[in-house]
């Protein structure tokens, strides 16, 4: 497998038409999440924008079981019986 080449991003916004986005998409894809901006256009116009998805995280909540009557069993940390960890092993 070969290791994927880093596109380096254009500094402005990139115009392309509709038959060389579909023919290059994977490249355009490529720009685009390295920073650059793709604006497709129909006939000479613009259309759409071609832009890279923003991924929000969830915001971790700490505390979020104080107060609440949460006990872990003594056992906890035990090790698994063989027949369960065979399972987990694949070997089961």
């Amino acid at each position: 497998m070969q290791a994927k080449k880093k596109i380096k991003a254009k500094t402005r916004t990139r115009t392309v038409n509709i038959h060389e986005a579909k023919t290059h998409f994977s490249k355009l894809v490529d720009e685009v999440e390295a920073g650059g901006e793709v604006i497709i256009a129909r006939a000479g116009k613009p259309a759409v924008r071609l832009v890279p998805l923003e991924v929000k995280k969830p915001k971790i909540k700490f505390g979020v079981l104080k107060g609440r009557n949460f006990r872990m069993s003594d056992d906890f940390n035990d090790p698994l019986p063989d027949d369960l960890l065979a399972l987990f092993e694949g070997r089961g």
